[in-house]
């Protein structure tokens, strides 16, 4: 295969193929556009029933974004970064309302922009290899690719955690969650994407395919979750962790503490917000959260800290949730010249 992405009809189904392996298909904005181009026109195309999205790459589906190419546009000035970002969701919101099934078939990293050309597809299938996450409170950034929506009708206060803290979940953990549809183990993957190109339905193909995967970290956190991340405010959550005095509620604190105190606060008004959003207005929301945020300085400290230098040893400013202001997460929600088209 050649390109970053490779795009085939096979039988019934049109298979695209992420294949970045050296970047774990780490999306630049030419793989968005031609995505969304190959996408549009599938969703016309009489021939193709069904949509499949996969990666050879035995360690990652999808690590995310290209984030030391948007360090460097966004460095650079002008307006590179927010053009990926623009092109990104514009992808996004083409998966969510494709008018055909879309099935991801997952395994191994799946983080940040590998969620956003996953989760919004009808079908997510999982193997045991599978780490996902939302991570961007640790380099200055939020939980974006419409997470606004998908983390807030997460059960409870489950999305909250996730996006506060950034945590990875494996495979049982993303059934319970409804990130995942269906658990198909790796052994079969080869099987069912033969299955699936066959042309029957993926409800009735998956059916035959899918075991059950049980939860372990969720299920055993799930009601200290609710508890203390319902709190009004990052600080009351932090307080309700220390107020727990456990040893988990003492490293989840802990973990919160080292993330980027804009982000956090940032993230918890995301959240709350997106709960009473439709899925474009939260993708419009989050474009003017990140072009707000490509115009401060968290991102580039987090993203030096850690991918950069690798000292993880962000200095961030302010560095204390107590100096930032309402008034501070206001200005990330205020409109932005360039608002977010997604036709």
């Amino acid at each position: 295969m050649t390109g970053d992405v490779v795009f085939e009809r096979r039988g019934a189904a049109g298979l695209i193929t992420l294949n970045r392996p050296k970047a774990l298909n780490a999306l630049t904005r030419e793989m968005c556009i031609a995505m969304k181009a190959q996408l549009d026109d599938w969703a016309g195309d009489d021939g193709v029933k069904t949509v499949i999205i996969r990666s050879p790459n035995e360690k990652a589906f999808c690590a995310g974004g290209d984030i030391r190419a948007l360090y460097e546009a966004g460095r650079a000035g002008g307006a590179g970064a927010t053009a990926f970002y623009r092109d990104e969701y514009r992808l996004n919101a083409t998966i969510k309302h494709f008018p055909k099934p879309y099935v991801a078939l997952l395994h191994g990293i799946v983080m940040g922009g590998g969620v956003g050309i996953s989760i919004h597809g009808s079908h997510r299938v999982m193997d045991q290899t599978v780490t996902f996450a939302m991570p961007e409170t640790g380099i200055g950034l939020f939980p974006d690719v419409g997470g606004s929506y998908f983390l807030s009708r997460m059960p409870a206060e489950i999305g909250m955690y996730l996006a506060l803290t950034g945590e990875r979940l494996k495979t049982g953990d993303c059934a319970y969650a409804g990130i995942a549809t269906h658990f198909v183990p790796q052994n079969l993957s080869e099987e069912l994407l033969s299955a699936l190109e066959r042309g029957d339905h993926p409800d009735f193909v998956l059916n035959s395919f899918a075991e059950s995967a049980s939860a372990a970290l969720l299920s055993d956190i799930r009601e200290m979750v609710d508890r203390t991340f319902s709190e009004g405010s990052v600080e009351g959550i932090l307080a309700a962790l220390d107020a727990e005095a456990t040893e988990r509620t003492a490293a989840i604190a802990a973990t919160l503490r080292r993330k980027s105190p804009t982000s956090l606060k940032v993230t918890f008004r995301q959240l709350r917000e997106g709960r009473h959003l439709s899925f474009d207005d939260c993708l419009r929301m989050e474009y003017r959260m990140v072009t707000n945020m490509m115009a401060g300085r968290d991102f580039y400290e987090g993203v030096r800290a850690l991918i950069i230098d690798k000292d993880n040893a962000p200095q961030w400013q302010p560095a204390d949730l107590a100096q930032v202001s309402t008034t501070d997460v206001d200005a990330y929600f205020t409109p932005v010249p360039d608002e977010l088209s997604l036709t």
